[in-house]
């Protein structure tokens, strides 16, 4: 009898150890979505709507690379709008969203790969702006514009400021110039780079005042050999200087 319990409860070990370690099914596939954040994210097309080699970007490249190297299928789609994109990698299981910042207040939403880059906070102003700041909360004195939905917006806010939101953040750049806002609080060099694709030049570093690192967002039932493939195989690509090399190809 001792001994039936003893094979018993070895064979529940066994079977438990084999389905915590069972291979993904052959069709399993992560849906990845993004947006067009230049110079990490992009359409070739400059629409807001793109899939598969119909983007590229310093994360799309990385991003290819590093499932390929993992052996995990992928669907890759650029939507619009942010906020939508965000939710469904947020509730939907097998989705994932990039690149976004990783916040404490984000930390238990996701599961996360990266870092796949940096990227500084900072309010431009016009070349000939005459505004000086010594901190972020110098800032409520003037209109500040800002991306709906993006980390930033959601920052400011919580500093007690109340940004002018845009559904793109290209158009802060033109609302700047025109003097619709006086401060563009963007990353960087994500604004410079948007704003050069707008036509506008020669825009002043008001105040740096945050970075943030930008990852893959997974949703939290994708599950955790996925999410370990996936960081062993970008730790490896940073080792071996190719992140560095992808970054700098855009830059």
């Amino acid at each position: 009898m001792y001994k039936r319990l003893l094979f018993a409860l070895a064979g529940v070990v066994f079977g438990l150890s084999a389905s915590a370690h069972a291979e993904l099914a052959p069709d399993y596939r992560v849906v990845l979505l993004t947006e067009n954040f230049p110079p990490y994210n992009m359409a070739s097309n400059g629409k807001n709507f793109a899939r598969e080699d119909n983007l590229h970007g310093i994360a799309v490249d990385i991003l290819r690379e590093m499932f390929k190297r993992a052996g995990i299928d992928y669907s890759m789609t650029l939507r619009f709008p942010w906020e939508r994109i965000y939710r469904l990698a947020l509730e939907k299981p097998g989705y994932g969203v990039f690149v976004t910042a990783r916040l404490p207040e984000r930390e238990a939403l996701f599961k996360w790969v990266g870092p796949i880059g940096p990227d500084d906070w900072v309010l431009l102003g016009r070349s000939d702006s005459t505004i000086t700041l010594d901190s972020l909360k110098d800032a409520g004195r003037y209109k500040v514009g800002a991306y709906k939905g993006d980390a930033i917006a959601d920052h400011l806010q919580q500093q007690g400021l109340q940004p002018i939101t845009a559904l793109r953040d290209q158009l802060n750049a033109k609302k700047l110039m025109a003097g619709q806002i006086d401060l563009w609080a963007t990353g960087d060099p994500a604004g410079r780079y948007l704003a050069k694709q707008a036509g506008v030049s020669g825009l002043k570093t008001i105040l740096r005042f945050d970075s943030a690192e930008l990852y893959l967002a997974l949703n939290k039932g994708v599950p955790d050999e996925v999410v370990q493939k996936l960081q062993s195989e970008l730790d490896r690509m940073r080792a071996e200087g190719l992140v560095d090399d992808i970054r700098n190809s855009y830059l």
